[in-house]
């Protein structure tokens, strides 16, 4: 059985980061129903098949820029409950 996800909750999830319109891996991996570390072995495993620009690490910089701004989105404590660790894109 397919379940379709409402377009309102997909792009509530992208965010502009170096011009590209971009999810966080735990948010896409959300959305698949996976757990975000089978979601980077998937693709580690199967590099083929993704396009060479498909995920990439953020910097220092762009992590704090995005911390500070979940912060103001969404309140502290999810912003600090889901990214303290490095994030890709």
């Amino acid at each position: 059985m397919t379940t379709t996800v409402p377009i309102e909750r997909i792009t509530s999830k992208i965010y502009l980061i170096r011009d590209q319109k971009v999810m966080l891996d735990r948010e896409l991996a959300e959305l698949y129903g996976v757990e975000t570390k089978a979601l980077k072995q998937a693709v580690k495993r199967n590099t083929v098949r993704f396009p060479e620009d498909f995920m990439f690490e953020l910097t220092k910089h762009e992590f704090d820029n995005l911390r500070w701004n979940l912060i103001f989105s969404y309140g502290i404590y999810k912003a600090r409950c889901g990214i303290a660790h490095r994030i890709y894109l």
